[in-house]
């Protein structure tokens, strides 16, 4: 179905807002930037399913806007997260920020309704070009080196899947974004490998992940908000649209899943333990996805809608506290619950609703996808998935709000962040709790794919309850006995360690005496081939002595002649 073209496409009114951003000041800046996500939203609920833009280029059929269910569910979301955003930032008086964050929230728009390989990687690309500048924004040594690492990731990205797209639709003669699968021969196979591994490098697969931990921390307290909503939410999106029911994403989602608790444990860097969870939940997205049944896409959908709103009412009430004290590290905090009540109780909404308490948002999506792993015969899946419950409950659930607001009294006396930072997570904890009491109303009526499912039976509240209960009382536990372990000031290593430091500390050596050695061959051939010559040209009183110094008669040059020729006809019919 060709559609009309509507008024705008659906990026426009966030990349109309950026601008507004750039060259406006003042209140008049902030309502136009809070005005540019309400407008962008209201245009898609105007928008009917199908394709309203074609165009030809070099011969294939592109379609920049593509609607239907799926990227009308992740357009509505991504309006949603930017105006949270923008309230969020509307204190900050920094063009840079403003400019680039509403970029950023364009591109991920972009890149949800595009409906080519092209067009994708058109927006893949501005995804990445726009987001570094929240992490260089922070303006220091530390968020300029992680910016230029996340930057390097992000291309590398757009590199593969520009070579997989070429490969695929050279090979299909298409280049509808369509599903891809890896079920495929030849060079077809290598260009839905090379396109499955953009995805993964931005989805921050196992040991394509470091990029997130790396950067999200030292991007600028309103920075974190834009970038935990968008990127990682886009990979899911294509992988949902081009990898559905691939097996191989059920092990790649419960490894995501699992892993990154136990760096979570241990890191100081509260900011930084709020990365690692964002991989944990992704990896509970990426197993819906692969399990790829109705039941299990939705709720990777759904949990995907509502870990945009609790992870940012984290990263938030994490920012709010960084943007307060000047601290982050949960060895430095603890005791502000005393003179930061709101945010306390705002955290603990958002904390609530990533453990998956029921009547919280995070219940009625996460049990979908376990419902899934459990119905297609995933058991051991199922318990894998129950364990990274458990772990996000003790990290982000418990570790957060515990180590920033409670525990010991760091002596650190201060006020409630701005009104407007009180604000947007007020916005986002009432998300929390009205998704969580009336998820038929809000986000399942969103879902792309027709599946019936009734969260809060008997079975799916006994069985979260009781987790939770025993999750609380094993950190109870571990916490009187000393065992659970410390806030310390540290540096936790991740495997990025192997290719920063490590790989460095060998390659480098070894890179250093090929050079010089090579230079040392160099000059030795230079120094023998001059003695040969001097040697074969050498003179004694006018008396030659070397080969090439005698008189030789014009037969023997004429025979040279012909030998030389003789060769260069050989070497060119060759």
């Amino acid at each position: 179905m060709i559609s009309s073209l509507p008024l705008l496409p659906p990026f426009l009114p966030l990349l109309i807002g950026s601008i507004a951003a750039l060259v406006l000041r003042g209140h008049l800046r902030s309502v136009i930037m809070l005005l540019a996500p309400i407008w962008g939203a209201l245009q898609l609920a105007g928008l009917e399913s199908g394709i309203y833009w074609t165009m030809d280029f070099m011969g294939y059929q592109l379609e920049p806007v593509r609607v239907d269910k799926l990227s009308m569910l992740f357009g509505y979301l991504f309006h949603l997260a930017a105006f949270i955003a923008v309230v969020y930032a509307l204190h900050v008086k920094d063009t840079l920020q403003h400019v680039a964050g509403l970029s950023y929230a364009a591109s991920a728009v972009g890149a949800v309704f595009a409906g080519d390989l092209l067009t994708l990687f058109v927006f893949w690309e501005t995804l990445a070009l726009t987001s570094v500048f929240l992490i260089w924004a922070r303006r220091t040594d530390r968020a300029y080196s992680a910016g230029m690492r996340y930057l390097i990731m992000k291309v590398l990205s757009g590199v593969l899947l520009l070579v997989g797209a070429i490969i695929f639709i050279n090979q299909t003669g298409s280049a509808r974004f369509t599903e891809i699968g890896l079920e495929h021969e030849g060079a077809l196979s290598l260009g839905a490998w090379l396109i499955f591994l953009a995805f993964g490098i931005k989805c921050a697969f196992p040991f394509l992940h470091n990029w997130l931990t790396d950067s999200y921390p030292e991007a600028t307290p309103t920075g974190t908000i834009f970038l935990a909503s968008f990127t990682t939410k886009v990979a899911v999106y294509a992988l949902a649209r081009g990898f559905p029911g691939t097996e191989l994403l059920v092990w790649i989602g419960v490894t995501m899943a699992c892993f990154p608790i136990f760096f979570a444990v241990i890191e100081n860097d509260l900011r930084r333990v709020l990365a690692y969870s964002l991989i944990n939940q992704v990896g509970f997205m990426v197993v819906g996805i692969g399990i790829g049944t109705s039941l299990a896409l939705n709720g990777a959908m759904a949990h995907a809608f509502n870990d945009v709103i609790f992870k940012g009412l984290l990263m938030m009430s994490m920012g709010a506290v960084l943007h307060m004290t000047g601290r982050i590290n949960g060895s430095e905090l603890g005791g502000l619950y005393k003179s930061m009540p709101k945010t306390t109780i705002l955290c603990i909404v958002g904390a609530a609703s990533i453990s998956a308490f029921p009547l919280f948002s995070g219940f009625v999506s996460k049990s979908m996808i376990m419902s899934a792993a459990v119905t297609e015969g995933y058991d051991v899946v199922w318990l894998l998935l129950l364990f990274a419950a458990a772990g996000v409950f003790h990290h982000a659930g418990i570790k957060i709000p515990y180590f920033a607001f409670f525990a010991h009294d760091s002596g650190i006396r201060t006020t409630e962040p701005p009104s407007n930072m009180l604000l947007a997570m007020a916005i986002a904890a009432g998300l929390c709790i009205a998704i969580g009491a009336f998820p038929a109303q809000t986000v399942y009526a969103l879902l792309p794919w027709e599946a019936t499912y009734q969260p809060y039976d008997i079975t799916h509240v006994l069985t979260q309850l009781q987790l939770l209960l025993f999750s609380a009382l094993a950190f109870v536990w571990l916490n009187m006995k000393n065992l659970y372990p410390p806030e310390l000031p540290s540096t936790n290593l991740d495997t990025d360690w192997l290719y920063r430091r490590w790989a460095p500390s060998f390659i480098v050596p070894i890179y250093f005496a090929i050079v010089s050695a090579k230079d040392k061959v160099a000059k030795l051939v230079h120094q023998t081939l001059s003695k040969a010559i001097n040697r074969a040209y050498d003179r004694d009183k006018d008396q030659p002595k070397g080969y090439f110094a005698q008189l030789w008669p014009t037969e023997t040059m004429m025979a040279w002649v012909a030998v030389l020729l003789t060769g260069i006809l050989l070497l060119y019919y060759i």
